[in-house]
């Protein structure tokens, strides 16, 4: 018995293995377990439920009859995918959770997140953000032609990068990507629950601290095309983050 989180796997026509790889993980691992979670960034990049990529048609294959074989799956919005629709979600057979999502994992609370909200040192991506995930903003975004808005995600891909390598020169990377402990003490006092498993920063790890007095556990997946990581947890409250590669 065990249920199985994954995120940040970014699935990309320039890595097909990345896509060969998860969809082994499908039709052997999670075939197996209780439930699977995706925690976000699923792809690379998501421009709309009409795109028309070999890799989505493939994933939401696996997906759909790793459903329909009994193992439920829930999939989290993250920053590359957050357009990801209920069309594409019911043709993968997933159901969609918020972010962040309070679950009930063997009788125990568990708090889910992508895990960019405790970035909040970076204030420039948390105001792309709020434009991003705005309602309007994504419907006008929507009426766009498919290559408009193939193109902006491109485009944002570069400006991304780009970014990145300002603040590797900067000395900063480490610091402004990754989360905020003020930000996860007042997350872990808000919700009440003593584990937070998140993905985004890919910087897999387990985390033991003290929040409110409190023993607490952040748990932090890793991506998928440098090394495939998948956290198992166990009935018995036991979690296990391994590699796939």
């Amino acid at each position: 018995m065990t249920t199985l989180f994954i995120s940040d796997l970014h699935l990309d026509p320039e890595r097909p293995e990345i896509t060969r790889l998860f969809a082994e993980f499908l039709d052997d691992e999670a075939h197996g377990a209780d439930a699977l979670y995706i925690l976000g960034d699923l792809y690379e990049s998501w421009v709309g439920d009409d795109d028309p990529s070999e890799a989505g048609a493939l994933v939401a294959e696996k997906l759909n009859a790793l459903s329909d074989g009994g193992v439920p799956v829930y999939f989290m919005h993250g920053n590359r995918d957050f357009m990801l629709g209920r069309d594409y979600a019911l043709r993968s057979g997933m159901t969609l959770l918020p972010d962040p999502a309070v679950i009930v994992l063997y009788d125990k609370p568990v708090l889910l997140m992508h895990g960019d909200l405790l970035c909040t040192d970076d204030v420039a991506y948390q105001q792309f953000r709020a434009q991003t995930r705005n309602p309007e903003w994504q419907a006008h975004m929507l009426s766009q032609p498919l290559q408009a808005r193939l193109a902006f995600a491109q485009q944002a891909r570069a400006s991304s990068q780009a970014r990145q390598g300002e603040l590797r020169e900067a000395g900063t990377m480490e610091t402004i990507t990754d989360v905020s402990p003020r930000t996860v003490a007042e997350t872990f006092a808000r919700f009440g629950v003593d584990t937070l498993i998140h993905g985004h920063t890919h910087r897999p790890a387990i985390h033991d601290l003290t929040a409110g007095g409190r023993a607490c556990r952040r748990i932090v997946l890793g991506d998928w095309y440098t090394q495939g990581s998948v956290l198992r947890a166990r009935p018995d409250g036991l979690y296990d983050l391994t590699s796939l590669s």
